[in-house]
């Protein structure tokens, strides 16, 4: 999905901001999530699918009730515990990212492989773009292990504004 020549923008940071039709990297994104839940021994059932299908239309990071309202729509149901558990199981597989700041989610770009991602989250339109970020968690735990600490879980959030925005600021 990442390296296809139909979606840079789903690739790299710097062209997620970018207006481009990721429709074959989102349906390649579908079939590796299949693989990937597969290998794990869990299964996508057709409400874990929607969720993973309404996170990947976008760019943008979505919360529970977003999500909740769209599933609705699709005949899913309206009860929160339907959108919160398919949520948790897209994060917990590796498909999905909760994003602290938004308190809201979004699709992984790098399903089933292991990665160090930041998130750089535009103020203004709340696009969300996955960003490498394996230099800075190494250097993080480095200083965490001098303190004592052992880093469980590092999550790296930039807030500013995307290049369409600054265009329009």
């Amino acid at each position: 999905m990442h390296d296809s020549p139909d979606c840079p923008g789903c690739a790299t940071p710097d062209l997620a901001f970018a207006a481009h039709d990721h429709a074959h990297c989102a349906h390649d994104a579908l079939e590796r999530a299949d693989a990937v839940t597969q290998a794990a021994g869990a299964r996508m059932t057709p409400v874990r699918r929607r969720v993973l299908e309404i996170l990947l239309e976008d760019h943008k990071a979505l919360g529970a009730y977003d999500v909740l309202a769209r599933l609705a729509q699709d005949g899913f149901g309206n009860q929160p515990p339907v959108a919160y558990r398919a949520l948790e199981f897209l994060v917990e597989q590796g498909l999905a990212h909760r994003i602290q700041r938004l308190n809201a989610f979004t699709a992984c770009v790098h399903p089933g492989e292991d990665h160090a991602p930041a998130f750089l989250i535009c103020r203004s339109c709340h696009a969300v773009a996955e960003a490498g970020a394996a230099a800075a968690r190494h250097s993080l735990e480095a200083e965490a292990a001098r303190a004592g600490f052992v880093a469980e879980r590092v999550t790296i959030e930039a807030l500013g504004l995307c290049p369409n925005c600054r265009g329009q600021a």
